[in-house]
């Protein structure tokens, strides 16, 4: 997954990457043709037309920040971080350029570099909204709570009314185990700012957490505000199947996989219902649409295997736990499964 959802990230590691003393005009030319020669034809026109004009226009810090969030987003990380870290030395008076760089090295595992080049976009804009919340999110990320908050405090200073600084807050506290500061911090948030939808899953989330039924009017509040959004979808399906609402839980999954028919975790949570409620056709045919999408998801290949079983096709489901062992040899389930039907045979 992509930056982008600081619930859903926690990385380690720390250090800095410097930036600066690369402003060279010299460089900058030699620095760009050597890229651009050495990249050629790709197979993606985007890509491709992008490497044309920027063979045309080689001082053009945005068509190099244009082709690199493309590799980005391809997963073409080394080739985004050359081309991001070029678009900074040409222009370097872009904080989303530093932005995308920084995302690029955290999704290749280079969190230390990513957080190195947040503490240079925040000293080159020292009062940039979006600059300071990201270096804060990277530094939660990185576990390092009080310099997240420092930064936030440095934000609130500015602008006492921003309901992401108190999101923030809410996230640290959270991770410190600070229940009770994490929901006054969240319920401030969406106090200032209504949309910020993690405000309301994780609000929901901690009340679950505390098994207060208030947890439901939270994730319909997330829902509400963004009727798309599938994590809020996700989170809410996750807690109404928890609490026996299984029908409904079923039909906030097919709202999922029809926003986006790659999300496997729908079919598979969906396969899980339908197996609890001994509805095994309903169940194995959840686990097919996983397998589909994710050939690798070991678990849906058991529990297809354990819903073949309970229909009576031993052959079939002793392929599936063997193929889940072949993948995860370990899997004590899919052991005790193919055990119990070699006794059986």
């Amino acid at each position: 997954m992509k930056v982008g959802n600081m619930t859903l990230r926690i990385l380690l590691g720390m250090a800095i990457i410097v930036l600066a003393g690369l402003s060279s005009c010299g460089g900058q030319e030699k620095t760009a043709d050597t890229a651009t020669e050495a990249l050629g034809t790709t197979g993606n026109p985007a890509i491709d037309g992008l490497t044309e004009a920027i063979s045309k226009s080689p001082e053009d810090a945005s068509l190099y920040a244009k082709r690199g969030v493309l590799f980005y987003e391809n997963d073409g990380y080394d080739e985004a971080i050359r081309d991001l870290t070029i678009a900074v030395k040409l222009d370097s008076l872009q904080p989303a350029y530093y932005h995308r760089l920084a995302d690029a090295y955290l999704d290749y595992f280079k969190s230390r570099e990513a957080l190195g080049v947040m503490k240079e976009a925040s000293e080159r804009f020292p009062t940039d909204e979006k600059t300071l919340l990201k270096l804060s999110e990277y530094y939660l990320i990185l576990r390092q709570h009080e310099e997240s908050m420092k930064v936030i405090d440095q934000l609130l200073k500015q602008d006492p009314q921003n309901g992401e600084a108190y999101f923030m807050f809410g996230m640290n506290f959270k991770e410190s185990g600070d229940t009770v500061r994490a929901i006054n911090s969240f319920q401030k948030a969406v106090e200032l700012d209504a949309t910020i939808v993690d405000g309301w899953i994780n609000l929901g989330q901690l009340y679950a957490e505390r098994d207060d039924p208030l947890a439901l009017r939270y994730f319909d509040n997330a829902t509400r505000v963004a009727p798309d959004d599938i994590v809020a979808l996700h989170a809410k399906a996750d807690y109404l199947s928890a609490k026996g609402s299984l029908e409904e839980a079923i039909g906030l999954y097919g709202q999922i996989v029809v926003l986006d028919p790659q999300y496997d975790e729908a079919y598979y949570n969906s396969g899980l219902i339908y197996l609890d409620m001994d509805s095994l056709a309903q169940a194995e045919a959840q686990f097919d649409l996983t397998l589909k999408v994710s050939p690798t998801h070991i678990r849906a290949y058991y529990y297809r295997g354990l819903s073949r079983e309970l229909q009576g096709r031993a052959a079939e489901a002793l392929a599936d736990f063997q193929q889940a062992l072949r993948m995860a040899p370990n899997y004590e389930d899919a052991q005790a499964g193919v055990e119990r039907l070699k006794q059986e045979g």
